[in-house]
């Protein structure tokens, strides 16, 4: 099938000026975040023998840098804790005690130390929840942990997690509820975000650099109506937090992918309409799939719970570290960062059973994507930006340096788009990575990998429609010695910044019955999945 430029209806065409300052920036968002960040790694090397070739226009949208700090770190731990930890509950009423929050082994650097131990760069609190109650000692309620018997009435859940965190070089994010079941001015619309607007600037003041403020529109039936002052709260964390990710149903900087199941679209674009969506009120395919002409950089964060509450509960268990690892395939392996909610207990402690599953779950990564088996492969490309023997900075190659800023490029105005991996002998994977260099946009719609059988006949394995900045694909173990990648159709030319195949022993995929030899939908193939839920330790 003859592949597809989409560049009449995708890739809007952008004046020379900004074409500059778009590249500036690339260029400056590169050396701003190489140092905090091993994906944003020093890769642009110029040729000291050939005036080099200049990168390619940018598809738009195209990400800020907070966007791709933000993107790069792929996993951030959410901490749901305040009195319903102690009620039992998930939606507070807004009227329990304030003397029932009183954990008496609280340890901040604990939670931090298990979110770094397990792989998660960035921590997310609920410095407020639904119930109305604050984690800091707010001065306009004192409905909050000054009224509380923890730490005589003088502590600060906020302060204490910040100061961990900074510590321990990850970085903070805080959640404050919307909704407040406890705030009298609530549903006096003035009133009301003024009160909340004030919060805000005290959290965003006092503790240092904010990585990421986190908003919903979660409401219960039958409560007070309230018009909430998004744009206004938007400037003020702009004002006061400007590095700060915003996350919301509509944005504007992340998206709620619409579901709280760790699950994204098969099809997901980072590229989306802020105009066709409304906090509280979006469309959830919408939100799952994205928009390939979306005018908005908005890519989308999967929210799940290790347990079946939000808070935690004596009676729940934690998910398996396999159960975690498919939600990984299926959100960061999906163009999405995995927000993944451990709770911490009535102890002010992560539970020592859902440490144990998060260190298995980092285990289980690291067992299968520390060896990426192409990087032992000769590499070509159908073609390469600035041709193949023109010291060009786009060749094959750049697909096996772990970071966004080096990547392949085909050469301008072709129909074959193609990656060919030829190994000294037969190897075995069952997982593909692709990622892309988002920087200049998300492009490829539609690709596939084959493999060559019996010297001769290319079969395909399997096929998947968006990239973005990651996508995995998983399918039944395969051993072949050459392989291609194949990009079908793309806005504007495609650019692929890294290609990886991996072993994945711990979850198995086999095909279901099928008249048919190559069944796929939703971008894979069908497949029956299972997992080894034995004891991880005695395998790792």
């Amino acid at each position: 099938m003859k592949k597809k430029t989409m560049t009449s209806r995708y890739a809007r065409s952008i004046s020379p000026n900004t074409f500059l300052s778009l590249f500036t920036l690339s260029i400056s968002l590169f050396s701003s975040s190489s140092s905090s960040s091993s994906s944003l790694c020093d890769c642009l090397v110029q040729s000291a023998d050939s005036t080099p070739t200049p990168p390619p226009l940018p598809v738009l949208p195209i990400p800020t840098s907070r966007q791709l700090q933000w993107q790069s770190s792929s996993m951030a731990l959410f901490l749901h804790f305040g009195p319903n930890t102690f009620t039992d509950s998930e939606w507070g009423s807004g009227h329990a005690d304030p003397s029932v929050f009183h954990p008496t082994s609280l340890d901040a650097a604990q939670w931090v130390g298990v979110a770094k131990q397990a792989g998660f760069s960035r921590v997310i609190l609920t410095a407020k929840h639904h119930d109305g109650f604050c984690l800091w000692p707010s001065e306009y309620t004192d409905y909050s942990v000054r009224s509380s018997p923890w730490r005589g009435g003088s502590g600060d859940v906020v302060a204490e997690l910040a100061c961990a965190a900074r510590d321990a070089g990850v970085g903070l994010g805080l959640y404050l509820s919307p909704w407040d079941r406890h705030e009298p001015s609530y549903g006096r619309t003035v009133e009301y975000n003024e009160f909340y607007m004030g919060q805000m600037a005290e959290l965003l003041t006092r503790y240092g650099e904010i990585k990421e403020v986190w908003l919903d529109g979660a409401k219960g039936e039958g409560e007070k109506d309230m018009d909430y002052y998004f744009e206004s709260w938007f400037s003020l964390i702009r004002q006061l937090q400007p590095g700060a990710v915003i996350f919301s149903d509509a944005g504007p900087d992340t998206r709620w992918i619409g579901d709280e199941a760790g699950v994204a679209g098969s099809t997901c674009w980072s590229p989306f309409n802020r105009s066709n969506a409304k906090i509280g009120g979006t469309d959830p395919q919408y939100s799952r799939s994205g928009d390939p002409v979306g005018q908005d950089w908005v890519p989308a964060e999967c929210d799940v719970s290790i347990r079946p509450g939000w808070f935690w509960h004596a009676s729940e268990v934690p998910k398996s570290a396999t159960t975690l690892l498919d939600i990984y395939y299926n959100s960061v392996g999906r163009n999405c960062l995995l927000l993944l909610n451990v709770p911490p207990n009535s102890l002010g402690l992560i539970s020592e059973e859902d440490a144990q599953v998060l260190q298995e779950f980092n285990e289980l990564r690291r067992s299968i994507f520390d060896e990426n088996l192409a990087k032992s492969a000769s590499l070509s490309a159908s073609s390469t930006r600035g041709g193949m023997m023109n010291n060009s900075h786009f060749g094959p190659d750049n697909v096996l340096k772990e970071c966004i800023y080096s990547y392949w490029a085909p050469e301008e105005s072709q129909s074959d788009w193609t990656l060919h991996l030829r190994f000294q002998e037969k190897v075995k994977f069952n997982v593909l990575q692709v990622q892309e260099p988002i920087q200049l946009g998300q492009r490829v719609i539609q690709f596939h990998l084959e493999t060559l059988e019996n010297g001769d006949e290319w079969r395909q394995v399997i096929n998947g429609t968006t990239v973005g900045y990651q996508r995995l694909l998983q399918f039944p173990m395969l051993e072949t010695q050459e392989l291609r990648l194949v990009i079908d159709k793309s806005r504007g030319d495609p650019l692929i910044s890294y290609l990886g195949i991996y072993l994945d022993c711990f979850s198995i995929l086999t095909e279901t019955p099928s008249n048919t030899s190559q069944t796929h939908a939703n971008g894979s193939w069908v497949i029956m999945k299972t997992t080894r839920d034995n004891h991880l330790s005695a395998t790792l």
